[in-house]
């Protein structure tokens, strides 16, 4: 089953996205959920993590002061609030639940980092940010 992720679009430079993932089979507040990133001709970069009641997040420093990641457990659904947006994050942005053990905040982002355990990847959204 995969997440769908929604919200993409073309903003200028210094504007704001929000993106959205949810899914309607099954209840995402039990998992941890993770926001990647690839952009064409580069690898995979885990942009936001956020653990299951929402008290934990972790942020790549590419980001760190620009995104924003939250979760409403009552709508099913994870955000990522972008602002400040720079030509450089124009990517296929993807959300994904992560299947891995919890053994503490500093072992999930490791694995945000490396986008390792996460799984039900979608199809992403595309966001363009034009300078």
């Amino acid at each position: 089953v995969q997440l769908q992720a929604s919200g993409g679009g073309l903003v200028q430079a210094g504007g704001s996205l929000r993106l959205s993932c949810t899914t309607s089979r099954f209840a995402l507040d039990i998992y941890a959920i993770g926001w990647f990133r690839q952009a064409p001709g580069k690898e995979r970069e885990g942009v936001a993590c956020i653990n299951n009641s929402g008290g934990s997040r972790y942020y790549a420093d590419s980001v760190k002061g620009r995104f924003t990641v939250s979760r409403d457990n009552a709508e099913n659904t994870v955000y990522l609030q972008m602002d400040s947006l720079k030509p450089e994050d124009t990517a296929v942005y993807y959300c994904a639940l992560y299947m891995g053990a919890y053994y503490s905040d500093s072992y999930y982002y490791a694995r945000c980092r490396t986008s390792a355990d996460f799984a039900s990847w979608g199809q992403g959204t595309l966001v363009t940010v034009s300078s």
